[in-house]
């Protein structure tokens, strides 16, 4: 029941309030004017001026507009291109600030109104379970939250398109915006904020846009780290109270005691991620573990700061308990400089006396002193001292709010910050393989006899060669420094060993033997068992002699055909004797690749494959008693698995998720969801109720084999229409080198490993995320819908309208699958698209017959956008989602502009010979103009 006293809940659409929203746009483009007229003259506003109306008027259909502004654009010197694009992006800079702030606004004005429930809240959710599962006892409750386990997982992947430097300054705006929400400001302090954000927007204005270099894995190692130390480190203690807060509410005093279990956890590639980066390596895996664990040190003590000015209670006036000064003497036994230290006056304030131990005792943590704390664990301890102190001598409202923050923050971050996740080509560990066996042959022998000689391997070692060769040297570095980080940082410092490109149960007992001659039989004195925990990490069983017990090898299934072959691999890896006594009782991790996939074979066969792979490796999984978690490896795009992770998790299969959400976040992603407190939170709220409502309030259900088989048909009519335009067309590849501006991506200083993942320059080479990047750039947004029309056709042929509309409101699946591809659709622009392909008709890189392949691309892009507006009974696209509707729609003109200009400075860079680097330093700017005013990159 809902506890007493409090207003009736109900879920409240308030209706839409843009009002504050274009007041904040009004507000802030006038600075923006403001700001032109400043630093670029009158001449400069006057241009961005016309500019603008004549793109509007373009939209609006005036013929004559759409002329000057093309005479206009091709006139502009390279210089001038590069001003007028800055503009457009400034301006689109704090329009996308006013849109996170108004996000805030929003959520504030439901928690304002008493019993309003806001849709995809925490406390939506629990009702939600509540009125699935109906009343629950506290005992259940608490089994329910002991189970669940959100970890989004930070990647340097370069989609990030706008410099860190800017991104600082955008921040300290945002902030200042936070501010302004306070309807007690006085006029003179409103104006005082908005002259601070006016000196924001003038130095990024006078900011470099584009680094000259590209960033170092340091660079990208403390872009991640901002968010994780300044933003997330302050809403994981909220988040967690709203949790309880939610329980109380909906279950009054069944949901009185129960208490909110560390929920999140964090993850980070940075440092980590070798595939193709041969920027990171042993040594970046040190740094990044050293980096993390001083930057959360540090806060820590910052936190006992605080706590030493709030807790000042006297034992003149309050009792003490006797473990405080226990504890506090011990300490000053181990510390007798930093005791020395303590004031007199403060002698007889246990509290202080003893944060001020424990912050010696942290100091020398850092140092790697014998002094410091062996674990997280013993600095919560000493905390748990002061809590409990508090709750027994009145405290509970003088400090003890304060102290279990911190204790929560111990919880979650431990003294690692994040886990670094370890990732590597199987291709690398094959090729290192061959060569410590000295087999040259080893790369042609059969997956079969590499696995049988890797298990002999395994179960009796034998002595390695000793190749003189950097390379192999520098892979067993790797499992080197692993098994000393793990004693030095902590398990949780260390998370799973990703082989990517995983193809077979070799890939996988590679990494065991390569750590097996990595210990060269030395004895490891880390062997002791970890304790269960819900993210999988259990007592590891015997294993192999001289593998590191805590090596937890989790396999990267990525392309469709991988995908497809991924329940056979793991079928012999998990029946594989020398694996499973390795494995022990752990959870087994399987990472399944959304990016590659979709490039590979569409959108449609992507997401299909990846929902059937679940489903079989759940079987596996189930056939050889192990638990599996999955780990989702999805990008910020449509093409790359984006889109509402909220629906995602509620459409995915049934017990796929079991408590457990593990997900990388990428680029311009983790500014979006992450840059601000307020929007953090409800993020993570969110996944936390999705996750909850996943795996307890959801039936277990059967999908229907006749589902099924209309979907299978449908994935194969577009993986064959997608690959036919992609593989098989042979214009296509001078298609997408003259239509899209990757020539200038390629050039773009945003990332630390190369755009290819090997060395060819082929379509199948290329990463995933340039692939994405170009073609969000040039608006036909290709990747996150094509292919799906022809898919829709062919079922709607042989199985008619009615069933096919019928079966996508009734499975979440499809159902989700077509929201996020209408969202790309909406976002895609035809009519601009085209005068990119004009581009594939021009010399030097195309001709009349490479432009003919944008006639199949509009053909499919019709096709599927009247296929699914018949299908969901629609005239317009984004009907349900008319914020999205109306922000691309006021977006549109704005960044028309940018991506004309961007058409015109392509074509003469290119008749130049890409030589001329003016022209080049323009492009640049439209680039990063174009990703912030479409919000995506790859």
């Amino acid at each position: 029941m809902v506890a007493r006293g409090s207003p009736p809940l109900r879920r409240v659409d308030f209706p839409p309030k843009d009002d504050p929203l274009r007041e904040d746009v009004r507000v802030l483009g006038a600075l923006v004017g403001d700001l032109l007229r400043e630093q670029g003259g009158e001449r400069l506003f006057e241009r961005v001026e016309t500019v603008r109306v004549a793109s509007i008027r373009t939209r609006e259909g005036d013929g004559g507009a759409a002329r000057r502004l093309r005479t206009l654009l091709a006139g502009l010197s390279a210089a001038e291109a590069e001003e007028l694009t800055r503009a457009f992006s400034t301006y689109f800079q704090v329009v996308n600030l006013a849109e996170k702030i108004h996000r805030i606004r929003r959520r504030r004005e439901y928690l304002r109104e008493p019993g309003a429930v806001q849709r995809e809240s925490l406390l939506d959710a629990f009702l939600e379970l509540r009125r699935r599962r109906g009343p629950l006892r506290g005992a259940e409750l608490q089994a329910i939250l002991d189970g669940l386990l959100i970890e989004p997982v930070f990647t340097a992947h370069p989609t990030e398109a706008t410099r860190r430097a800017i991104l600082e300054k955008q921040q300290w705006i945002a902030r200042l915006l936070v501010e302004r929400l306070d309807g007690r400001l006085t006029p003179p302090e409103e104006a005082g904020v908005l002259a601070r954000v006016r000196t924001h927007l003038t130095a990024a204005w006078q900011t470099e846009e584009q680094p000259s270099e590209r960033p170092a894995v340091a660079d990208e190692r403390e872009h991640v780290l901002f968010f994780l130390a300044d933003v997330l480190y302050r809403v994981v203690p909220p988040l967690h109270e709203e949790i309880e807060s939610a329980v109380r509410t909906v279950f009054g005093d069944e949901g009185a005691a129960v208490r909110a279990p560390d929920v999140v956890r964090f993850g980070s590639w940075v440092g980590g991620d070798m595939d193709g980066n041969p920027n990171v390596t042993a040594r970046t895996i040190r740094e990044s573990l050293e980096r993390h664990r001083a930057l959360i040190l540090g806060r820590y003590r910052d936190d006992l700061l605080e706590l030493w000015q709030r807790l000042t209670q006297s034992t003149a006036r309050v009792g003490v308990d006797e473990a405080v000064l226990d504890r506090a003497a011990e300490y000053r036994r181990r510390f007798p400089e930093r005791a020395a230290e303590v004031r007199p006056r403060h002698r007889d304030l246990p509290y202080r006396v003893l944060l001020q131990l424990i912050d010696a005792r942290l100091r020398a943590t850092g140092a790697d002193a014998a002094e410091g704390y062996a674990g997280a664990e013993e600095l919560a301890a000493d905390l748990e001292l002061i809590a409990r102190s508090l709750e027994h001598h009145h405290g509970e409202r003088a400090g003890l709010f304060w102290v279990n923050r911190l204790l929560r923050r111990v919880g979650v971050f431990g003294f690692h910050l994040a886990t670094l996740d370890v990732r590597q080509d199987a291709l690398v560990h094959r090729e290192a393989v061959g060569r410590l066996l000295g087999d040259p042959e080893w790369l042609d022998r059969s997956e079969r006899e590499r696995t049988e000689r890797l298990c002999r391997v395994l179960e009796r070692p034998e002595p390695r060669a000793e190749p003189a060769d950097e390379e192999v040297r520098r892979v067993l570095d790797v499992f080197r420094v692993l098994r000393e980080s793990r004693r030095r940082f902590g398990e949780r410092a260390i998370g799973p060993f990703i082989v990517s490109m995983t193809r077979g149960v070799d890939d996988l007992l590679s990494v065991l033997a390569l750590d097996l001659w990595a210990s060269a039989g030395e004895a490891d004195p880390s062997r002791s068992p970890e304790p269960r925990s819900r993210a999988g990490r259990a007592d590891a069983g015997a294993g192999a002699p001289g593998v590191d017990p805590r090596l937890e090898v989790c396999p990267l299934f990525e392309t469709v055909d991988d995908l497809e072959a991924a329940p056979a691999v793991m079928r012999e890896l998990l029946g594989d004797d020398v694996y499973r006594r390795h494995l022990g009782d752990r959870r087994q991790m399987v990472m399944i690749g959304y990016s590659d996939s979709s490039k590979d074979a569409g959108l449609v066969a992507s997401r299909w494959s990846l929902h059937r792979a679940q489903e079989r490796l759940l079987d596996v999984a189930h056939e050889c008693g192990v638990a599996i978690t999955f780990f989702h490896g999805r990008g910020g795009t449509v093409g790359r698995g984006g889109g509402k992770t909220h629906q995602a998790v509620l459409a995915a299969p049934s017990g796929s998720v079991a408590g457990v959400l593990r997900t990388t976040e990428q680029g311009e992603v983790i500014n979006e969801k992450y840059g601000l407190r307020g929007i953090a939170t409800r993020e993570l709220e969110r996944m936390t109720g999705a996750v909850l409502l996943a795996t307890a309030a959801l039936d277990p259900t059967e999908t229907p084999e006749r589902w099924r088989t209309v979907l299978d048909e449908m994935a194969a009519t577009s993986r064959s229409a997608y690959r036919a335009l992609v593989y098989q067309d042979a214009r296509f590849h001078d298609y997408f080198r003259a239509a899209t501006p990757i020539d200038v991506i390629e050039r773009l200083a945003i990332g630390s490993r190369p755009a290819s993942r090997r060395s060819g320059r082929g379509i199948e080479d290329l990463r995933a995320i340039p692939w994405v990047f170009a073609w969000t750039q040039n608006r036909h947004l290709l990747p996150g819908w094509y292919g799906l029309g022809s898919g829709l056709e062919a079922i709607v042929d042989r199985h008619g309208e009615t069933a096919v509309a019928e079966l996508a409101g009734a499975w979440p699946f499809f159902e989700n699958l077509l929201d996020d591809a209408e969202m790309a659709l909406a976002k895609a622009d035809i009519v601009i698209a085209a005068r990119y392909a004009d581009l594939a008709a021009d010399p030097p890189d195309g001709s009349e017959a490479t432009r003919a392949v944008f006639d199949l691309v509009e053909s499919e892009f019709r096709l599927t956008r009247d296929l699914v507006l018949r299908l969901r009974g629609h005239d317009e696209l984004l009907s349900d989602a008319p914020a999205l509707r109306r922000s691309i729609r006021l977006r549109n003109p704005y960044v028309d502009p940018m991506s004309l200009l961007q058409v015109e400075l392509l074509r003469r860079w290119r008749e130049g010979g890409r030589r001329d680097d003016d022209l080049l330093h323009a492009l640049l700017a439209t680039v990063q103009g174009i990703a912030a005013g479409l919000q995506n990159t790859g």
